[in-house]
């Protein structure tokens, strides 16, 4: 059974940092593409990063130079580092793993992350 389980979520003011995880188990880790994605109340589901088996990494315009995204395939896990954050920043942050070649894609249950003084 494939599991994402995202962590790290919560209230921050303007200007803060959190730092996400997501653990993953039942798939073969190093193989996926990993990235987190963003809604906000009344918005589609955004891209905020990704990064590819290879370690190629892209990030969306928002979030250049303020968020950095990083794996560990020896844990099996995904992080998104946030800093300045902004109150435009809040959504309910979702784990995606994804392999084009097979078909697969998964989702976490998503971690509520709110920016506000």
């Amino acid at each position: 059974q494939v599991q994402l389980v995202e962590s790290g979520g919560g209230l921050v003011q303007p200007g803060g940092s959190l730092r996400l995880s997501c653990a993953a188990s039942g798939i073969f880790f190093s193989l996926y593409e990993m990235a987190w994605h963003r809604q906000a109340p009344g918005k589609q589901r955004e891209l905020v990063a990704a990064i590819t088996s290879g370690g190629r990494i892209n990030y969306a315009d928002s979030v250049k130079g303020r968020f950095t995204i990083s794996r560990d395939n020896a844990k099996n896990t995904v992080y998104l580092q946030m800093n300045s954050l902004k109150p435009e920043d809040t959504a309910v942050y979702y784990c995606n793993a994804v392999r084009y070649s097979v078909g697969r894609n998964y989702w976490g249950q998503g971690t509520q992350v709110t920016v506000s003084s």
